[in-house]
């Protein structure tokens, strides 16, 4: 049998693969398809992973290329362009030092560059497809190279072609254009302006911006510890979900927020939604999976448990919403398991 996917996800879930195949040398991307065969699984850092304890009948290829180079395209402007493994928190430091304001409120966000444009990654009213140019792609369909303009990734919120169309497109490199300036783009977010100690609309210095937004994500149990009970997760475990006009107004006079996405469409809080549900922090749900000890929207993996018990805790937390409120909460982890995955 193959290497356990446990061992590459942030769950730390999951029996076997068939075969793993790592993609160090973006030179060698030929060698890996050929390797690969049929179409795989892409796994980038494992933090939106949920493996079967069976395991994987297929193939995976998991990214670990690195490496992120910089030119100028006018005189404040640079194109950044980053190897799909390379870690997201990396290209947040690298750009904060060389003074490149456009990603400096993705700080702390889990996972790999590759992986960031399938869930169009944002936070604190910043997503990377706000200075995404382009990404070169392998489309398993054509078995060809191409690249995406950023009108043809199909962005929306914590979505893309990419997660619409699961398994057909590996992104290889990202391209962003950013803007040299030691100023953070407007603070947009109240909770951050308070941390920041700045009005709403402020541009603080770009290395003070990016740090109050690391603490502000610790403080509030929204990074990836690396000791404590918390440990083996996987973030927040559900999209805050669409409402409508009627469901808003009952989440409203509930007591609980809503508010617009960027793309226009009305969501209440997931996280309050459960809380509202009467799940608590650090609740055990099923055996061995119990509420993050910080926040109630994040599942964390204890002694005993299974992919199988994390999924169930997932249905049942959806249903009990569904039943109190009528609305459908979409899990964020994507379930990988036999040869297909359900995001």
């Amino acid at each position: 049998m193959g290497e356990l996917l446990a061992d590459y996800t942030t769950f730390r879930l999951g029996g076997p693969a068939d075969q793993l195949l790592t993609h160090h040398d973006p030179d060698g991307w030929p060698d890996t398809v050929r390797a690969a065969g049929e179409r795989p699984f892409i796994l980038g850092g494992g933090s939106n992973i949920l493996a079967a304890d069976a395991g994987y009948r297929g193939t995976v290829i998991r990214m670990a290329t690195r490496g992120i180079t910089a030119h100028p395209v006018g005189t404040d402007t640079i194109e950044v362009t980053v190897q799909a493994g390379e870690p997201l928190s990396e290209l947040v430091t690298y750009c904060v030092a060389e003074g490149l304001s456009g990603v400096e409120y993705l700080g702390g966000i889990p996972g790999t560059v590759g992986a960031a444009p399938v869930q169009n990654a944002g936070a604190y009213g910043q997503q990377i497809a706000d200075h995404l140019t382009h990404v070169t792609a392998y489309d398993w369909t054509s078995r060809q190279l191409t690249h995406l303009d950023t009108d043809q990734c199909g962005f929306r919120y914590r979505s893309s072609r990419f997660k619409t169309e699961p398994g057909r497109w590996t992104i290889l490199t990202v391209t962003l254009r950013l803007t040299r300036s030691r100023r953070a783009a407007p603070v947009a977010y109240s909770h951050l302006a308070r941390a920041l100690d700045v009005p709403l609309g402020a541009r603080p210095p770009l290395a003070e911006a990016a740090a109050g937004v690391i603490a502000d994500r610790r403080a509030r149990g929204l990074t990836l510890p690396t000791t404590g009970p918390d440990v083996r997760q996987a973030g927040s475990i559900f999209m805050n979900p669409p409402v409508t006009a009627p469901q808003a107004a009952a989440v409203r006079a509930a007591g609980g927020p809503v508010h617009q996405d960027p793309d226009g469409v009305t969501r209440a809080s997931a996280g309050w939604l459960l809380e509202h549900c009467g799940y608590t922090r650090g609740l055990h749900v099923e055996p061995g999976v119990a509420c993050s000890s910080r926040r109630v929207l994040t599942l964390t993996a204890r002694n005993g448990a299974t992919a199988s018990s994390v999924t169930a805790a997932l249905q049942r937390m959806a249903g009990d919403v569904a039943q109190a409120t009528g609305i459908e909460l979409r899990h964020e982890p994507v379930l990988l398991h036999g040869p297909t995955m359900t995001a």
